[in-house]
């Protein structure tokens, strides 16, 4: 008799690890609500790829807009979250979400990222790259 193979556990994360997947989330969601303040639909949350995750995917007046979110511990620190975020994975992720949803390939497109920073108002950065 073949016993069956043991079922692979995941590790559990660092408390660390924990603290940062909660802040990740309030994040996205505080976003979120700043994006639908500002009259976006938010289509998608944490659309993941496998090439990567979009925080968010909005439209607005026919633009989809795929969204970073980007916190931080302090205000100051939103100038160097803007260089580390990986553009190119959002661009691939981006692609094959238009491959999944080929009615949107026609119509405009944008990636915008937003800051976040305790006691600081969240920070909009609409076209903050390109896709090429």
């Amino acid at each position: 008799m073949r016993r069956a193979a043991p079922a692979r556990l995941r590790p559990v994360p660092s408390p660390r690890r924990q603290a940062a997947e909660r802040q990740g989330r309030r994040g996205e969601a505080l976003a979120a609500w700043l994006l639908r303040a500002k009259f976006y639909r938010i289509v998608e949350r944490r659309f993941k790829t496998p090439v990567g995750e979009i925080d968010l995917i909005a439209r607005r007046f026919g633009t989809t807009v795929f969204v970073e979110v980007k916190a931080r511990n302090r205000a100051e620190a939103s100038g160097d979250a803007l260089g580390k975020v990986n553009t190119a994975r959002l661009v691939r992720a981006a692609e094959y979400y238009l491959a999944r949803h080929p009615a949107l390939a026609a119509t405009p497109l944008r990636f915008d990222v937003i800051f976040l920073a305790p006691k600081s108002l969240p920070r909009h950065l609409m076209n903050a790259f390109q896709a090429s």
